[in-house]
């Protein structure tokens, strides 16, 4: 959930948890773009009145880059201009405020069911198909096996292909909170996948961290 204000963010959280849902509240686009890299979400309520980058802009750019995650926005603007505004921007759904926390919830599981039935595909990047159902993947036709992490690794890499990904971000798509990270682990998975599949795949950015080569065939 992307909310900036304070007391309607708490509130909303209690409630959506009390319903069974997780919530990773963020309180503006930074926070909302450095989560959307580094955990997988079913689903975003996104308000349209954040400062600084503005949640139509943080919409427009998720849409553009190929970020499919349903979104959900919340706006206290309620004329029908504005509504078909945000949904030809890419939102899948809206909520005008004030709101009822159990249509929230309900819209909320609508989505969740929609995505659930559309997300069961494989990813494909040129000559690379990663499958869903399997820690497996194809390259120029050929199989390739793979671990649980290494599997997740490359998935992060694929549904953020556009970008270059540091070894922190890396680190939290991989490993949940408590866990202990070996230092050089995320150096070992990227040097398998390499290994694996194509030294060249995976490009390291000096002093950024890595990102997918546009060319898999090399």
């Amino acid at each position: 959930m992307v909310e900036d204000d304070a007391a309607l963010g708490s509130s909303t959280t209690r409630g959506l948890e009390l319903e069974g849902f997780t919530v990773d509240w963020r309180i503006d686009s930074n926070g909302a773009e450095a989560a959307m890299v580094s955990q997988r979400f079913d689903a975003i309520v996104l308000d349209l009145g954040l400062p600084g980058t503005s949640g139509e802009e943080l919409l427009r750019d998720w849409r553009r880059t190929g970020n499919l995650t349903p979104v959900l926005v919340l706006t206290a603007r309620g004329f029908i201009l504005d509504r078909v505004r945000v949904l030809n921007l890419g939102a899948d759904d809206y909520l005008v405020k004030p709101f009822d926390l159990l249509e929230l919830s309900a819209r909320l599981r609508a989505l969740y069911r929609r995505q659930t039935s559309q997300n069961n595909v494989n990813l494909e990047f040129g000559a690379l198909l990663l499958s869903h159902h399997e820690h497996t993947a194809v390259f120029n036709g050929s199989r390739v096996d793979l671990t649980k992490r290494e599997h997740r690794i490359l998935e992060t890499f694929l549904r953020n292909r556009d970008r270059v990904l540091s070894r922190r971000q890396l680190e939290d798509a991989l490993y949940g909170w408590g866990e202990v990270v070996e230092s050089n682990a995320i150096e070992v998975h990227i040097h398998n996948l390499r290994r694996k599949l194509s030294r060249s795949l995976i490009q390291t950015v000096r002093g950024a961290g890595y990102r997918l080569n546009q060319d898999v065939n090399a």
